[in-house]
């Protein structure tokens, strides 16, 4: 469904937590690119679908986004919930699991 999004779902309330660990909107949005790894977040769907990005930015750091899935209308958006910069062991352990990121 992720490959079918037509634009992100922004308002005060996700900006604010979003941004709260420094990561920006832009940087955010950049995330959902070619290099992005996506799965369920099976232990805090509880009221709705949600799901993990984890990828570069377009600064090639790598950052972690919880986000859903809206629906509105005929599209679909990506509504960023959380996000962060990943740890050095959170780095270490994608690096393992996708060889030659990042990938410049």
């Amino acid at each position: 469904m992720v490959d079918r999004v037509a634009r992100f779902n922004w308002d005060n309330g996700n900006r604010a937590k979003c941004r709260k660990h420094g990561v920006s909107i832009t940087e955010i949005e950049s995330v959902f690119g070619p290099r992005v790894k996506i799965r369920p977040d099976v232990r805090h769907s509880h009221h709705e679908e949600r799901f993990l990005a984890i990828g570069p930015t377009r600064l090639h750091r790598h950052a972690f986004v919880v986000f859903t899935i809206r629906q509105h209308g005929d599209h679909f958006l990506i509504r960023p919930i959380s996000a962060r910069y990943m740890h050095r062991k959170e780095i270490a352990h994608y690096e393992k699991e996708n060889p030659g990121f990042p990938n410049r």
